[in-house]
């Protein structure tokens, strides 16, 4: 029942917070920028500027699915950033080039988060597997894996979950600093359209945020647990 509690109230934050970002994304996007960039000219600007001439931008479908890939060194940006003229389009834009340039400086926090992603998968699969089996396996799961051990398999997972997450954050942090810093001082914006940037990249991040404490909450939550019943 705890962690059905815990569920709801971190879900609740999650789609207000989304929703926010999309409201957000969605009022500055009606705004057209005043250099007439488009997204994928804001990141090729970007890229060239430091020097990164082995990253390429694509477009990519849907909405917010924007993302940097560093195994094929693509930056994908989603059709309406892509294709926008807008302040939300430049930020986006910026903030996943961002993400290129941490690449080829070797930023610290993003290779650690890179070698971690392997074992954040192997979690997600061990943790699916859990679940599912405890529904529908019930008492035959249960029968074959103590309590206690099974609750130290989640305990397990929801670190490597939670660490990922909090190390997540200062990437997603760094890659908006850097991409605010440069459009202000190429001129890429104007004084306003720095704010309406600054300010959608603000609820991005809050996204990355609320993810990050809803696995630290859970992951306290099975540990509390795990000691109650060695009580």
């Amino acid at each position: 029942m705890g962690i059905l509690v815990i569920g709801i109230i971190f879900m609740i934050l999650s789609f207000a917070i989304s929703s926010r970002l999309k409201s957000k994304f969605k009022k500055y996007s009606q705004i057209s920028l005043a250099s007439n960039l488009s997204g994928k000219e804001v990141a090729e600007q970007m890229l060239a500027d430091n020097r990164i001439y082995d990253v390429t931008v694509n477009s990519h479908p849907g909405s917010l699915t924007d993302h940097y890939n560093p195994a094929n060194r693509t930056v994908n940006l989603s059709e309406p950033v892509y294709f926008g003229r807008n302040a939300a389009s430049a930020a986006v834009a910026a903030h996943e080039c961002g993400h290129a340039v941490q690449h080829a400086t070797a930023y610290s926090f993003l290779e650690l988060r890179t070698a971690l992603v392997p074992l954040q998968n192997a979690s997600g699969k061990i943790l699916n597997f859990i679940v599912l089996a405890s529904i529908f396996g019930g008492f035959f799961f249960f029968s074959v894996f103590p309590y206690d051990l099974v609750l130290l398999a989640i305990i397990g997972v929801y670190t490597v979950l939670t660490l990922f997450s909090f190390i997540t954050l200062p990437v997603e942090i760094d890659a908006s600093k850097r991409a605010l810093q440069w459009i202000e001082r190429k001129g890429i914006v104007t004084s306003q359209e720095h704010y309406m940037a600054k300010d959608a990249l603000k609820w991005a991040a809050l996204t990355y945020v609320v993810a990050a404490l809803g696995s630290l909450v859970t992951l306290l939550y099975y540990v509390s647990l795990f000691m109650g019943s060695r009580d």
